[in-house]
């Protein structure tokens, strides 16, 4: 029996640990596309290690929800819990989907303010799993979700100058299409982060 109630009751950090973990793979995932985009050589070599990244965190959300299915009390919402898995999973998914377009698009040579964007989703997600070690730590998550509110502002205007340069400099409209695209989406990567940061300040504020 003690067994059992260990299984619907397990410590809270069991599902801090699974965040975290989460939390380190999007990470992993955005240096990854910056390294990409740093060296872009041997380009379906290196995107098929940032899809392996992406295989992983399916593999921690896919963890994290069975371990909410057969929990019966839960640290916090578990609709909150839910969200932030899922949000979390939402980030590594987009860049694995800009990081696959450089292969189905055959992106010869990258344009520049790429690796900027780029980088700035790489912050992004390392002060999002600052946020989510503090979890414990109102105050310090909340600095580092100010943070990434930052960065997305950031994005956002760096993607807006990167696409009106497109228009202006590029004549050929399949390849405005191809790289407005690619913006967009390491952009919407930055915009998943921000989302991520609103859960845990939702989170926050509940349990304040």
């Amino acid at each position: 029996m003690p067994g059992l109630l260990q299984r619907f009751m397990p410590r809270e950090d069991d599902f801090f640990e699974l965040f975290v973990k989460q939390a380190q793979n999007i990470e992993r995932g955005s240096r990854a596309l910056v390294e990409l985009l740093s060296h872009y050589t041997g380009v379906p070599e290196q995107v098929q290690s940032i899809k392996a990244i992406e295989h992983e965190g399916d593999e921690i959300t896919h963890g994290i929800l069975t371990k909410l299915n057969q929990t019966f009390i839960t640290p916090f919402d578990r609709e909150d819990i839910h969200a932030l898995s899922s949000q979390l999973d939402d980030v590594v998914d987009l860049v694995d989907a800009a990081a696959s377009r450089f292969v189905l698009y055959r992106i010869a040579s990258i344009k520049p303010g790429t690796l900027e964007l780029s980088k700035i989703l790489l912050l992004a997600t390392t002060e999002v799993t600052a946020a989510v070690r503090a979890l414990d730590s109102p105050n310090e998550a909340l600095a580092h979700c100010v943070e990434v509110n930052r960065y997305e502002n950031e994005s956002d205007r760096l993607c807006r100058t990167l696409i009106a340069q497109l228009f202006d400099e590029e004549k050929d409209p399949v390849q405005i299409i191809k790289w407005k695209e690619i913006f967009e989406v390491i952009e919407t990567a930055v915009d998943k982060c921000e989302d991520v940061a609103n859960v845990i300040e939702g989170v926050i504020l509940k349990s304040a």
